[in-house]
């Protein structure tokens, strides 16, 4: 296996960070925008998951979005056209959008390696931000973008839209009013089957692409295209299946049950399909381990997609599963009196999907950082909650290139 250096936040460092960012009040010079007040957006990085993203915030009232960036002309082509006859700003250097006084926020939907790095000069330059996840590709970004929000005091949401979910949020009333008892084991699940696997033509013209800016502060290579599209197998600019699909599920877990980070991670991956074409493992099992006696375990395969994607809560009275289309409480069989409950948005679908039509998730997320920035509130995924859930997949991965149980803080 390939190794990579010792992490190097400290557990009392991330402990600091963390509760610093929980306590931030928002900004004390900025005032609550009315409901009236149209707020013009800037889009970061127009790939697939931004224009997927473009039509959730076309369905907020009362904003505008007035300028696109990316360092790949057909992305930013393609957004151009969803925007119909609106004519945005457009540039391939994000920092063009933030030296506009007439951009209230910025949509962040770069590849991972930019999001602490682009956060962090929004922040700087007076901008909101939406980011999306993980929040840091390195676990030393946690305390650059805490110390960055501690100075500039903007409202920052990250893109786990699942907090924003109504039914995840029913779970986690249910879970924390005791209904399934004491929680000791989490279960999380994210499998998938692609064709990603094989490296083969991506129709990239590098003349329309800025690779340079591309690569930004990762190490300076030949241009691929087989990289440029499918970053996230690469470590210079993604960290694998744990950053880009456990966080999802590892946030709701955080934010359910109040916990920050593990004290330990055992790791295994392999590759089934990818061999000699990703460098992270296509196939991958976690063990978390947590004070207070609680595990979390997460399976990832693309190699399979039996079970997609889920999280259960397996608690002593009780087990709560959840998906992004419905939860399911089923009492454990020794309290026959016990009734389950069910929410299931969409019943003719199968369980375990990536999206669900129900709820608009995106949608839903994207309005609660548009009301945190006209009220000047918290948003429902801030900071704190990006720095957490990242840093427990880097301990993980960090526990696979290493080939060893990996202890927080060593």
């Amino acid at each position: 296996m390939t190794t990579t250096p010792n992490l190097n936040l400290t557990r009392r460092e991330f402990l600091a960070a963390t509760a610093a960012t929980t306590a931030l009040t928002l900004p004390a010079f900025a005032q609550p925008l009315g409901a009236n007040v149209r707020i013009n957006i800037g889009l970061i990085g127009t790939g697939g998951r931004c224009r997927f993203l473009m039509g959730a915030l076309a369905k907020v009232p009362n904003t505008s979005m007035t300028a696109l960036c990316d360092v790949y002309e057909p992305n930013l082509e393609l957004a151009q056209k969803l925007l119909g006859d609106s004519k945005p700003f457009v540039t391939n250097n994000y920092h063009a959008i933030l030296e506009r006084k007439d951009i209230h926020a910025v949509l962040i939907a770069s590849p991972d390696h930019w999001h602490t790095p682009m956060t962090i000069d929004a922040m700087a330059a007076g901008k909101d931000v939406y980011v999306e996840k993980p929040l840091t590709h390195k676990m030393r970004e946690g305390a650059e973008i805490t110390a960055a929000l501690a100075k500039h005091r903007r409202i920052v949401q990250i893109g786990t839209q699942q907090r924003s979910m109504p039914h995840i949020i029913r779970a986690k009333e249910l879970i924390n009013d005791g209904r399934i008892g004491t929680v000791r084991k989490v279960h999380m699940t994210w499998n998938r089957n692609t064709d990603r696997v094989r490296r083969g033509a991506q129709n990239i013209d590098p003349k329309r692409l800025d690779w340079k800016r591309f690569l930004g502060n990762a190490p300076a290579q030949d241009f691929d295209e087989y990289k440029f599209r499918n970053w996230r197998w690469f470590w210079d600019f993604g960290n694998g299946i744990l950053t880009d699909l456990m966080v999802h599920w590892l946030d709701v877990a955080h934010w359910i049950l109040n916990v920050d980070h593990p004290d330990k991670a055992a790791t295994l991956g392999q590759f089934n399909t990818a061999q000699n074409v990703w460098q992270t493992p296509d196939t991958i099992q976690t063990l978390l381990h947590y004070g207070n006696n609680l595990q979390m375990h997460f399976e990832g395969t693309f190699s399979n997609a039996r079970e997609g994607s889920h999280i259960t809560f397996m608690g002593t009275e009780g087990n709560l599963y959840i998906d992004r289309g419905r939860f399911e409480l089923i009492p454990e069989l020794r309290f026959p009196d016990r009734k389950p409950e069910e929410q299931n948005l969409n019943p003719k679908l199968p369980r375990g999907r990536d999206f669900y039509p129900e709820p608009d998730g995106e949608r839903l997320h994207l309005q609660n950082w548009i009301d945190a920035i006209r009220n000047q509130r918290q948003p429902s995924a801030p900071i704190s909650a990006g720095v957490s859930s990242a840093a427990a997949a880097h301990l993980a991965n960090d526990a696979y290139r290493q080939d060893r149980v990996a202890v927080w803080g060593k």
